[in-house]
């Protein structure tokens, strides 16, 4: 069975998920995101096998969302950190946060707090419009076709 071209599709959540949407790659997002940057800190804080993460490195440094720096001349070794690219897939991510932290944390809680650089409070992320700042969800918006959009005839 040949995997779907989600990156071919006329749509920007598909085009995202065919860099991101492997369960593997957030996951490794969040710890270069967080200081864990190393090969063998990734596969060990992660648990995922060497081959899998070779894998999903190789992609994401592919698709500009990391990149390789290297540390350690003998023997050669490599550190993984975000680029701009990647910076903004976190963004993303503390949006997931935000959701897993409402409807998947159970009694527990959160298993991690955000404090805000800016003012030094413990947030969450919220969406607003970049336009009149004013809140904004699904509710609130329509969707209309952009200049990227499929012409179908």
């Amino acid at each position: 069975m040949q995997r779907t071209r989600f990156g071919d599709m006329a749509c920007s959540i598909a085009r995202t998920l065919d860099v991101i949407g492997e369960p593997w790659s957030p996951l490794i997002l969040r710890n270069v995101m967080v200081g864990i940057g190393r090969f063998d800190h990734l596969q060990q804080s992660l648990g995922i096998s060497r081959k899998v993460l070779t894998e999903r490195l190789r992609w994401l440094v592919d698709n500009d969302v990391l990149e390789r720096r290297q540390y350690s001349e003998r023997p050669p070794r490599y550190e993984y950190a975000l680029t701009v690219k990647g910076t903004e897939l976190c963004d993303l991510l503390m949006v997931m946060v935000r959701w897993g932290d409402r409807w998947t944390a159970g009694e527990a809680g959160p298993p991690v707090l955000y404090r805000h650089h800016a003012c030094g409070e413990i947030g969450h992320v919220e969406l607003h419009c970049s336009v009149c700042d004013r809140p904004m969800d699904v509710t609130g918006i329509d969707i209309l076709p952009g200049p990227g959009a499929a012409i179908t005839t």
